[in-house]
């Protein structure tokens, strides 16, 4: 099959970032040691955040921050079917580590203007059994962050932010992910920046930090610094150091060289981030100004508080279009696309499987699930000849 000419990513590696994850493979130490240390710091000392730890993936994020909130050395852990508030416009592994740790998901519409989570439908979904919020970062934007902290504070809600899509991005000069108790991130090939695989997940209190690592690597105790916090356990003079395990676990642990090829591109966050507004900017006034493409599509309003690190470039049709028969001609004239997250995800037929039921339809989340898609936005500037040939693709497609 032929490949698209504007396809949904492009190989986001420089020479460079190659270079580090070679330099590992030579050095023959693949598993989890001193790379993965310098990018958890780094990342720490970017973002202004205190704990940081290193997983293979951003879905791995968010299952340790949902296990981490269930774990029986938490002091204030939740209890089974605490409700949790999930956006309906979300990622399957957003979602199913609620349902994996025993609580309930409360599904919460989206704002078709901006694609997040919609403040007023939020507020008529909390009640006493609401304890955590995971909020959705939506391919590099946000919500209004003073609105959604105001609510958080008044209800006394866990926060956690899933900003695998939105790494950079900041809201009133303050990076995404800084605000809740914990926040995941991705580093997976399509993101802003990648690992080829990998990911992060940050918190704010020490002793969730130390629940997290063991989490991480088994349950054991080798990456606790103070095991007279919460971590206090009857020494057994037949049981080794290295393998005394303390808790229940996993192994989400990273490579190497995921980390270092990932340290690579962190470094260049912000320079990356310049380009992906340069592109996004570009595409958004090519279509806008032309007379076809405005006539069926609409954008994401701008919020002037908000500084997008951009994932992609998301599109809204208008007019009742048949989206399924628009995308086939796209692809057809050379431009991939694909669904926004994974659209309505109180619509996919996994959620009747698990005896889990639709509240009511989501006004919002079915009209993005039936309208809206998005294009490939990367980390190197467009030309104009490839504006003009995604112009004419449009254009070509819609009549």
């Amino acid at each position: 099959m032929k490949k698209p000419g504007y396809p949904l990513t492009k190989n986001p590696f420089l020479s460079d970032d190659l270079r580090e994850g070679i330099n590992v493979l030579k050095s023959k130490q693949l598993t989890l040691s001193n790379k993965t240390k310098e990018i958890e710091n780094y990342f720490g000392k970017k973002l202004k955040i205190k704990y940081s730890t290193m997983v293979n993936s951003g879905s791995s994020a968010n299952l340790l921050a949902f296990q981490t909130l269930i774990n029986p050395y938490r002091k204030k852990r939740l209890k089974p079917n605490d409700e949790v508030l999930v956006p309906t416009l979300s990622w399957p592994t957003s979602f199913w580590p609620i349902i994996q740790s025993n609580l309930k998901p409360v599904f919460v519409d989206c704002d078709k203007k901006n694609l997040n989570i919609d403040i007023k439908d939020l507020k008529k979904k909390i009640t006493k059994k609401t304890k955590c919020l995971i909020l959705v970062h939506v391919l590099g934007h946000c919500a209004n962050m003073d609105e959604i902290m105001k609510i958080v504070r008044k209800n006394k809600l866990i926060l956690i932010e899933d900003t695998c899509e939105s790494i950079g991005s900041k809201f009133k000069k303050k990076y995404l992910g800084t605000f809740g108790d914990f926040s995941s991130f991705s580093f997976y090939t399509s993101h802003q920046i990648s690992g080829g695989e990998g990911g992060m997940i940050t918190c704010k209190d020490p002793e969730d930090y130390q629940i997290l690592r063991t989490l991480r690597s088994h349950g054991w105790v080798r990456e606790i610094k103070d095991r007279n916090t919460a971590f206090k356990y009857k020494k057994n003079n037949y049981l080794d150091e290295k393998f005394t395990f303390c808790n229940s676990g996993f192994n989400l642990r990273p490579t190497e060289v995921s980390s270092a090829i990932a340290l690579s591109q962190l470094k260049k966050l912000d320079k990356i981030k310049k380009i992906r507004s340069y592109n996004y900017q570009k595409i958004k006034q090519t279509l806008e100004n032309d007379a076809t493409c405005s006539k069926y599509f609409y954008f994401l309003e701008k919020n002037r508080f908000i500084s997008e690190c951009w994932l992609s470039f998301p599109i809204i049709l208008k007019n009742n279009i048949n989206k399924r028969s628009l995308l086939k001609r796209l692809y057809k004239n050379g431009v991939e696309t694909r669904p926004i997250i994974s659209g309505d995800f109180s619509q996919q037929p996994a959620l009747k499987k698990y005896n889990i039921k639709k509240q009511k339809l989501y006004k919002n989340a079915d009209y993005i699930h039936k309208y809206g898609f998005y294009i490939g936005l990367y980390s190197e500037k467009i030309s104009n000849k490839d504006l003009r040939n995604l112009k004419n693709s449009f254009i070509k497609s819609l009549t």
